[in-house]
């Protein structure tokens, strides 16, 4: 018949796109499984490579084991140094905050005037960082003058002593306390902070701290962070 003649050329290509389909269809199929499969190893890649960060993050934030190695009293999270603080040195010139970055510091704070407790933390301080041998390099010893008290030459004379001298800055009180805080019932000149070279405060002594077991805290800190700490800033 005339009408069934004339419809057979017209499925034809209808047909050959058809079995293109069909024959694309597993190819395409093929395609999306392993860009599934590659998806998942970068995945894979990726969380084993994030792992020891996310553990350390956690161990550090979250987890407190029962029985504490620390002498010192750890601050978390470590709080960290003020852009703005308003530090001078003795000559009233501005320094700024992150001049104090990039290594370990060991920071004493006082009056100008430095009292009995004041020099006795200044001999700990002095006493605490030569015993560190070669590490003795990664850490800073800063005195904080929070009044406007000028302290005496053999005071100076006793900071600037050792291998390295002490960094002497002046800072008011009031700013300070953004920054460092005593342990309830104590004031500031009570204790010793321990800084990070980033400028976080992350530990504080007791009041009349032991040097002995201090320095276990010191030697801690610089062998866990060895692998990414150098001496210098």
């Amino acid at each position: 018949m005339p009408g069934s003649e004339s419809s057979a050329p017209a499925s034809a290509p209808l047909d050959r796109r058809d079995r293109a389909r069909t024959a694309e269809a597993p190819l395409d199929a093929e395609l999306a499984r392993r860009t599934r499969r590659g998806r998942r190893q970068m995945l894979m890649v990726l969380a084993v490579c994030a792992a020891p960060v996310i553990a350390a993050y956690l161990a550090y934030f979250f987890w407190h084991p029962r029985s504490r190695t620390n002498y010192a009293e750890l601050i978390v999270p470590p709080r960290e140094l003020p852009a703005d603080l308003a530090l001078t040195d003795l000559r009233g010139e501005p320094v700024r905050a992150s001049s104090l970055k990039g290594q370990w510091l060991l920071v004493v704070v006082s009056g100008g005037a430095c009292d009995a407790t004041c020099e006795r933390q200044l001999w700990i301080q002095r006493q605490l960082t030569e015993s560190l041998g070669r590490d003795a390099e990664r850490v800073d010893k800063v005195w904080l003058i929070d009044d406007r008290g000028d302290p005496s030459a053999a005071a100076l004379q006793g900071v600037q002593s050792g291998r390295r001298p002490a960094v002497v800055l002046r800072v008011p009180s009031t700013a300070l306390v953004r920054w460092l805080e005593p342990a309830a019932d104590h004031a500031l000149e009570d204790h010793l902070y321990i800084v990070d070279p980033r400028g976080g405060w992350m530990m504080r002594t007791p009041a009349h701290p032991d040097p002995a077991r201090l320095r276990r805290d010191l030697e801690k800190l610089l062998r866990a962070s060895e692998g990414w700490d150098r001496a210098g800033r």
